[in-house]
């Protein structure tokens, strides 16, 4: 029997990197013409998790030059003095990017919020603008997450014209964005989600596989096709020992990390699948490295496109 060749880790981490140094650079570029590319955090009450990843935000823009305003209104804030606030944000020229950190209380009214973000300034790419902006292949802003995984392949020299690509999951943030911009790419593109019926026929013809269906595991080996380029979005906390030995039998390294903070991240795709492909993503250091890098991409897009200036690259 023939022997498979070793699969390839795409290293998300190595390519953010990459991405932030350019990111640098242009932002040196429009500062030599007197333009800070300005980004707005809005953070409502006292999430942890969102304290971690928007300081984390805040942070990335201190190191790429980027102007960052961080604004953290109580919890108790209303619909209406959040869209005064967005409205007062979208009105100020030094701020290029306005993003709104989700999740927000039950009682703000999300979806209007994000609509009222301009969709000039709208960084994390969910306006309705720019969502048909990015159907119709317009230069515009498109989500964070779906565009790191666009970079992957691109950096890595992973063919996407004419591949057959399965998305898994169908959400207006990962699943339906990532389809828009493989098929812009000019893949064949299958949606699948949790109503697809016998998943696995679809998931064994893909070349491109993208699990973003928030599901440890879900994704089996048996549901892959050898050599396939598997694309992991999934970060899934598990908590219980005998999952953890189920997803990383002998794992010692995993099992000192549950001990210690009780909990190891697994993807959408079960480990057990990355032997059969032919690249993947690992979790952690795969798609989720990028998020961070592309909304720093796209803060400088939008400095540019707000004044008129070329956002090709060379």
């Amino acid at each position: 029997m023939e022997e498979m060749t070793k699969p390839r880790i795409l290293n998300g981490i190595a390519i953010a990197s990459e991405i932030k140094a350019e990111v640098a650079a242009e932002v040196q570029a429009l500062v030599r013409r007197g333009i800070v590319p300005g980004l707005a955090v809005i953070l409502v009450g006292e999430v942890p998790a969102s304290q971690i990843y928007v300081r984390s935000k805040v942070k990335t823009c201190g190191e790429l030059g980027i102007f960052s305003e961080m604004l953290t209104p109580p919890e108790s804030i209303t619909t209406t003095e959040m869209l005064a606030l967005v409205s007062e944000l979208n009105a100020r020229d030094d701020i290029d990017g306005i993003l709104i950190q989700l999740p927000l209380p039950k009682h703000v009214d999300t979806k209007r919020l994000l609509e009222a973000v301009s969709p000039d300034k709208d960084v994390d790419g969910f306006h309705p603008v720019n969502v048909g902006r990015l159907q119709s292949g317009q230069p515009g802003l498109a989500p964070c997450t779906p565009a790191g995984i666009m970079e992957i392949l691109r950096r890595s020299n992973l063919p996407v014209a004419g591949q057959n690509a399965v998305v898994v999951g169908r959400s207006d943030i990962v699943g339906k964005p990532s389809a828009m911009m493989l098929v812009n790419a000019s893949a064949t593109v299958t949606i699948c989600h949790s109503k697809t019926a016998d998943l696995a026929k679809f998931t064994q013809s893909a070349d491109i596989l993208v699990a973003a269906i928030g599901r440890p595991g879900f994704v089996s080996a048996d549901m892959v096709k050898p050599g396939a380029t598997l694309i992991d979005v999934g970060i899934n906390r598990i908590t219980d020992s005998a999952d953890v030995e189920e997803f990383f039998p002998g794992d010692a390294e995993r099992a000192a990390t549950l001990a210690k903070r009780g909990s190891v991240v697994v993807g959408d795709i079960h480990p057990a699948a990355f032997a059969r492909a032919g690249a993947y993503t690992p979790v952690p250091g795969g798609v989720g490295a990028l998020t961070i890098a592309m909304l720093m991409q796209n803060t400088v897009t939008a400095a540019k496109l707000r004044r008129g200036i070329s956002t090709e690259k060379r």
